[in-house]
């Protein structure tokens, strides 16, 4: 596994149930620039029984990033969400003024000291 791949688990990681972050405020976070894609790649690698809450990463429109290439993990990813009382609009999107993760100060230090 990349070190990118791995500094990006560890921000997922600290994103707290209810809450979503973005594939781009991941990158940031991780110290990846403009890397979204990247976080893509890395949350499409993670197994089952993972200890990385993947379904907590939206894209920028506060939307589940639908894929065929996911089998099926997009409605997964909406029935996890749901339970951990995210809402969903009718068009199916979330308000991330909301539910978008803002990490303290603390937090985003120790991102830094992962890269």
């Amino acid at each position: 596994m990349s070190n990118s791949f791995e500094r990006i688990y560890a921000v997922v990681r600290c994103i707290p149930t209810g809450k979503v972050a973005t594939y781009g405020q991941i990158a940031r976070l991780a110290g990846l620039g403009r890397g979204a894609r990247v976080v893509g790649y890395a949350l499409f690698q993670i197994t089952p029984g993972s200890d990385v809450p993947w379904q907590r990463v939206v894209n920028a429109q506060g939307e589940i990033s639908e894929s065929p290439h996911r089998q099926g993990n997009d409605d997964y990813q909406r029935i996890l969400l749901k339970s951990e009382g995210i809402i969903f609009d009718e068009a199916g999107r979330i308000d991330l003024t909301e539910y978008r993760w803002q990490p303290d100060v603390a937090q985003c230090a120790k991102f830094a000291s992962l890269t």
